[in-house]
C-alpha cells in the first residue's frame, strides 16, 4: 500500500497515482512508439560496401550486412551511398515510400564530411549557389563549418536531393585558395534522413518504429 495524504490507497488507486507521477503513456501509444514499422529498416553502412543487390566485380554489398530475408524478400535501398561513404541507409519493400523519400526537394539529408583543403566563406557561398556538372546543378541547402585542423576542414552539409556523388563532385569543383588544388572530400557520413537520426552501431541495422515512420513520412 502507498499512503497519500495519510490515506491508505487501493492497488487501483496506487497504479493511477503512479501513472500520474511518471506520466505513463496509454498502452496504444506506448506500442506505437516501440512497435517495428515493417515498412522501413535502417542500416549504418560502413565504407567498403557497394549499395547494390549484386556486384559483377565481386565486391561486398550492403546485403552482406543484413539478414538473408532482406535480399530474398525484395527490400531495396532508398537512395545510395558510394563505396567510400558510410552512414545511414534506409530500405523498404514499398515503392511509394521509396519515391516519397527520394523525390527532389522533399526529404532533407544531413552529412558530416572532412575535406582536404581550406574551406573558406567564398566556398560556402559557392556551395549555396551551386556548380554545374554533367549531372545538373549541384548545390547545398546548408553548409556549417564544424572544425579545421591543418589543411583539413570538417563540415556539416544539408541537401534535399541526391545526384550521383553529389557532395564529392560539388566540393571537387572548388579549389584551395592557398595551393590552387581541387578540394577533395576525404570522408563522408550521412547522419540523418528527414527526422530520422542515425543511432545504431556501424554495420548494424534495425527496423524503424511506427512512430518514427509516421514522423518521417509526414515531414517528407
Amino acid at each position: 500500500m502507498i499512503e497519500e495524504n495519510n490515506k491508505n490507497m487501493s492497488i487501483r488507486e496506487t497504479l493511477n497515482y503512479m501513472s500520474k507521477i511518471f506520466n505513463f503513456l496509454p498502452k496504444e501509444k506506448q506500442m506505437h512508439k516501440t512497435t517495428p514499422s515493417k515498412n522501413l529498416l535502417a542500416l549504418n553502412k560502413p565504407k567498403g560496401y557497394v549499395v547494390t543487390r549484386s556486384d559483377e566485380r565481386g565486391r561486398k554489398t550492403v546485403y552482406d550486412l543484413l539478414p538473408e530475408w532482406v535480399f530474398t524478400e525484395g527490400w531495396m535501398p532508398i537512395g545510395r551511398l558510394d563505396l567510400e561513404s558510410r552512414g545511414l541507409l534506409l530500405f523498404t519493400q514499398n515503392g511509394k515510400i521509396g519515391n516519397v523519400l527520394t523525390k527532389p526537394g522533399g526529404c532533407r539529408k544531413v552529412y558530416e564530411i572532412w575535406v582536404r583543403g581550406h574551406v573558406t566563406d567564398a566556398h560556402i557561398e559557392e556551395a549555396y549557389r551551386g556548380v554545374e556538372s554533367k549531372h545538373g546543378l549541384l548545390k547545398a541547402l546548408s553548409v556549417v563549418k564544424i572544425s579545421q585542423g591543418g589543411a583539413k576542414t570538417k563540415l556539416r552539409i544539408v541537401i534535399d536531393e541526391g545526384k550521383n556523388r553529389h557532395i564529392r563532385r560539388l566540393f571537387g569543383a572548388m579549389k584551395d585558395p592557398k595551393f590552387g588544388t581541387p578540394l577533395k572530400v576525404l570522408t563522408l557520413e550521412r547522419v540523418s534522413i528527414g527526422s530520422f537520426k542515425l543511432d545504431i552501431e556501424l554495420g548494424a541495422w534495425r527496423y524503424l518504429t511506427l512512430q518514427e515512420e509516421k514522423v518521417l513520412l509526414h515531414q517528407a
